[in-house]
């Protein structure tokens, strides 16, 4: 594929992909305020951020088999009209609950664009060219943590954070605009035939048995997990602990995500040079050890925030090269089923996620100890299912090519 080509797609992918988590960043600055207005606690403002994430997982598990029964483009239409209608509903609402229950809807909507953009990939290529073009799709992804908390901290100041649901509302008519006039359909109808419901369900009964699917996944998990967690806590303990404002907090937000961004690039590169599997296996250990010191400094008494910020930099560059190859990894032999297993593997990712911050919530306090806590069990857990997945000879199957 040219490589404008790749661009166009990686965009537009992208840009679906990064619907959901605009929904999520935009907002990180105001879940203080939104707390204050809705008369709710931080656990009430933390569960909006939750059945989010819950939502958008399970709602994969539907969207990945439908996409295969009736191609890609039908579920991202019906997806993203649900997620306007949602967002319009949590612009105009006055109560805490009924923003719960909107959230949710609108994480169901966001989920199409979580599953079937992997999918897209995986039905165009495998192996380094489906890495070269992950991490494309991810470079567009990753502008959401940069440019999202920013530009909600300007929204908010302009409007309050109901503003905030506002633009993702136009941000997902916009999404749904750019797949009917520039996106093809990759699942062909005789692929189609093949697909149902039956079909779907042995899918799911195949891959939960394939204990590397399982692996992969879980180490994408894991690093996803810890990056969670922080997106839970973070504007807490950097407003309210450490006093910034939501601007400052929207820059050392985003600080974090020009490092993932960066690393994410070279993936494929070193994916090619030296094979998928061993740089999963070193990119997953340093982000460990890097998280690992974290904690043991806030653990023995340490609150410097430049700390934080700068060893939380580094174990986000290793995330760069673990999330997508472990990704890409996970799916390369499941092409004829890769609506499904994106789907598994995105609602597995999600409910790792939705199930750290709530963990995490119990003993949150507003200072840093328990989402470093968090974040480094994540990392750690990651650590411990590469090794255990990757750690002998690597199977049998399709391996990186290797050059040089």
């Amino acid at each position: 594929m040219p490589v404008t080509r790749y661009l166009k797609m990686a965009l537009i992918l992208g840009l679906i992909s990064a619907i959901g988590p605009f929904a999520i960043d935009m907002y990180l600055p105001a879940l203080p305020a939104i707390g204050q207005s809705l008369g709710a606690d931080v656990g009430q403002v933390q569960l909006t951020l939750t059945v989010f994430f819950l939502a958008l997982g399970c709602g994969q598990l539907l969207y990945g088999p439908v996409s295969d029964m009736v191609g890609r483009k039908p579920p991202l239409y019906f997806g993203l009209g649900l997620f306007t209608l949602a967002s319009i509903g949590c612009a105009l609402t006055t109560d805490v609950d009924m923003l719960i229950a909107l959230r949710f809807l609108q994480g169901l909507g966001a989920a199409a664009g979580g599953a079937i953009p992997r999918a897209i990939v995986r039905d165009l290529h495998t192996g380094n060219e489906a890495a070269r073009l992950t991490s494309l799709l991810m470079l567009v992804f990753s502008v959401s943590p940069i440019l999202a908390p920013l530009v909600g901290s300007g929204v908010i100041a302009l409007t309050g954070w109901r503003g905030v649901f506002v633009c993702v509302a136009v941000a997902a008519v916009a999404g749904m605009v750019m797949v009917n006039r520039a996106l093809s359909e990759t699942r062909t109808v005789e692929q189609r035939v093949e697909s149902s419901l039956g079909s779907a369900l042995r899918a799911y009964w195949l891959l939960l048995r394939d204990t590397r699917f399982l692996g992969l996944v879980g180490i994408a998990s894991g690093a996803m997990a810890g990056f969670f967690v922080f997106v839970a806590g973070s504007s807490f303990v950097f407003i309210d602990h450490y006093g910034f404002s939501p601007t400052q907090y929207s820059l050392a937000f985003s600080f974090n995500a020009v490092a993932f961004i960066g690393a994410s690039q070279f993936t494929a590169p070193l994916g090619k040079r030296f094979g998928l599997v061993p740089l999963v296996k070193f990119a997953a250990t340093t982000s460990g050890a890097f998280m690992l010191s974290l904690l043991i400094y806030f653990a023995a008494g340490g609150d410097q925030v430049w700390v934080l910020m700068a060893l939380f930099f580094v174990a986000s560059g290793f995330m760069g090269f673990v999330i997508p190859s472990a990704s890409v990894l996970a799916l390369d032999r499941h092409g004829a089923i890769a609506g499904t297993a994106s789907a598994l593997m995105g609602t597995l990712q999600m409910m790792g996620g939705a199930m750290a911050m709530g963990i995490v919530s119990l003993f949150a306090n507003g200072k840093p100890l328990p989402m470093v806590a968090g974040m480094a069990a994540g990392s750690l857990t990651g650590v411990a299912l590469t090794w255990l997945t990757l750690g002998g000879k690597a199977p049998a199957g399709p391996q990186p090519v290797r050059t040089g």
